[in-house]
């Protein structure tokens, strides 16, 4: 193997382990058996949530996980290999990949969320967990609902005073 190859491959390795410092999270997927339709599909989807999707070789995904010390992935490191890498909304991979896995042979092997190891069942229930937008109006309904129900109560009572 000749000098220059040797440095393009470890470019790209140090060009994929940036790409993992800079994410907010990694899903790592098989995607064995999609067509190309649900492919365009899923990217377009993956695009619209900020999220970039790239087919990445297993020995840069391995070398780049274990420079950025994310250890005990080489079980998923095996068969063709794609990468969800995920912006601000750390979570948005795992809502779309979970959806595309549960329409098309796409399966989730694994992911690095924040920091933390999450096999497929963890990726899938972190897919379940609403988005910020919702959770914050979740928890403004929480608050205000006691509120709410003081002020019918008091409109009740000062109805039938009256």
């Amino acid at each position: 193997m000749s000098k220059n190859n040797i440095e393009q491959r470890k470019a790209y390795v140090a060009e994929v382990t940036e790409k993992i410092n800079k994410s907010s999270s990694v899903v790592l997927v098989d995607y064995r058996g999609i067509n190309v339709e649900q492919d365009t599909a899923m990217r377009k989807a993956l695009r619209e949530a900020g999220v970039e999707y790239r087919v990445i070789k297993n020995s840069a995904l391995s070398r780049a996980f274990e420079a950025t010390g994310n250890t005990g992935y080489d079980d998923a490191f095996v068969g063709p290999t794609a990468a969800a890498f995920g912006g601000d909304d750390p979570i948005a991979p795992c809502r779309v990949l979970n959806e595309y896995a549960g329409k098309t042979p796409l399966s989730i092997k694994c992911a690095v969320v924040e920091g933390k190891k999450f096999d497929a069942n963890g990726v899938k229930a972190l897919a379940n967990i609403p988005d910020k937008k919702t959770l914050l109006a979740m928890l403004l309904g929480l608050l205000t609902s006691p509120m709410r129900s003081l002020a019918i109560a008091v409109s009740e009572v000062a109805k039938k005073k009256a």
